[in-house]
């Protein structure tokens, strides 16, 4: 249950429960994902590197694990959970961190297709994925459930005037919907700690690399939600700490 890390939990007890953590990361090829499971791997967690290509993703570190994961395909989600569940037993934390831009258009210009392609990996991906592994995760001992979203996600930034920086229909529409299923998460499963993450304007091939954050600060609240075990559930964080839905 969230919060059964409380104060009562002492740093050896914290630390034993990082060190037996098993976390997939999806989207781990590059980037962020990649960033992080590094970051979580240096921690003494277990990391399952979910990527279409596994074969093209390396990891020197001995505790990251490729496996073939493509969010938008049933079947291959569907391999990956018999892949964790039968070599790796069992899983602590599932982070949905796969996303893409879809086109960059203004919103008049914004057909269905196209913003339907930003959603299959940004929205439908998560909620995939999320179903699939549920029954695995609801059996860790201290399940966390990590979304991945964005400041551009945010309604009332955008409404602000942030939306001035992005003027576009398929990447910040996708996020918020991403914000309402994580917060649904929480509402409904109170037994997983669900975290929503705001990495910041990193510079990775996301974004050709014009980010003002480093990697580091990119990954700081992901890794932050995935060694967390005590909550609330249903933050929406960043590095800086809570922002605005």
């Amino acid at each position: 249950m969230p919060g059964t890390g409380g104060p009562w939990l002492g740093a050896r007890a914290r630390r034993t429960v990082i060190d037996m953590t098993t976390a997939l990361v999806t989207g781990a090829s590059r980037g962020i994902g990649a960033h992080a499971a590094r970051r979580l791997a240096a921690q003494g967690v277990t990391v399952l590197a979910g990527a279409r290509t596994p074969a093209a993703t390396s990891f020197p570190e001995e505790n990251i694990h490729p496996i073939a994961l493509d969010v938008t395909d049933d079947a291959s989600v569907a391999a990956a959970v018999k892949e964790v569940e039968t070599t790796y037993g069992g899983l602590d934390v599932l982070v949905n961190n796969a996303g893409i831009t879809g086109p960059e258009v203004a919103p008049a210009d914004a057909t269905a297709d196209g913003v339907r392609e930003a959603y299959e990996t940004n929205v439908f991906g998560p909620v995939r994925v999320t179903h699939a592994f549920l029954p695995l995760l609801r059996a860790a001992e201290h399940p966390r459930l990590v979304l991945v979203s964005s400041q551009l996600g945010s309604l009332s930034s955008m409404d602000a005037g942030r939306w001035e920086n992005y003027p576009y229909l398929a990447y910040p529409s996708s996020k918020s919907a991403l914000n309402m299923i994580g917060l649904m998460y929480a509402k409904t499963l109170p037994d997983v700690l669900v975290t929503i993450v705001n990495p910041g304007f990193t510079a990775t091939e996301f974004n050709d690399h014009r980010g003002s954050q480093t990697l580091d600060e990119g990954t700081d609240a992901l890794v932050a939600a995935v060694l967390d075990t005590e909550g609330p559930s249903g933050r929406s964080t960043s590095r800086n700490g809570l922002i605005p839905w």
